[in-house]
């Protein structure tokens, strides 16, 4: 029988946060739009709270972006480890526990020609994200990452 995998919550945000921020919202613009046009100061305090409401609304929204760009750092890093492996017929493992995550996401940005033996400078020589890429002739641009 194949392994399940199942749909993965983040319970705080999927059911607690975001749920509250549309309650909150839709509450605070109805407020407010029963009040609006008034020069009162309930208006005033219903419209600040309703911009509030969308505006957290709003950055619970973008951080689906943080887990968009997490995602896209744990492929770029199995793209270097593939990469790394077509090239030299090694496994990247033993370099990259010597790697931060920026010099790896550095290091895909070389072409295939100088991909493995700047990784070794890079894990000998602690090279940072900036020295790797002075030490890039071949740059191979990335236009897809968010």
């Amino acid at each position: 029988m194949a392994a399940k995998n199942p749909v993965q919550f983040y319970p705080w945000h999927h059911f607690v946060l975001v749920p509250a921020a549309l309650i909150m919202a839709g509450y605070a613009v109805r407020r407010y739009v029963a009040v609006a046009g008034d020069d009162s100061e309930i208006s005033r305090l219903w419209f600040t709270v309703a911009a509030l409401a969308v505006i957290g609304l709003g950055v619970l929204v973008m951080l689906r972006q943080h887990y968009a760009l997490t995602l896209q750092d744990r492929i770029c890093r199995l793209e270097v480890r593939q990469r790394y492996f077509e090239l030299t017929g090694q496994r990247f493992a033993e370099l990259e526990k010597q790697l931060s995550l920026k010099q790896i996401l550095t290091l895909r940005l070389a072409g295939d020609a100088e991909l493995p033996a700047l990784a070794r400078a890079a894990a000998q020589e602690k090279l940072t994200p900036t020295d790797i890429k002075a030490r890039i002739n071949d740059f191979q641009f990335d236009t897809m990452r968010v």
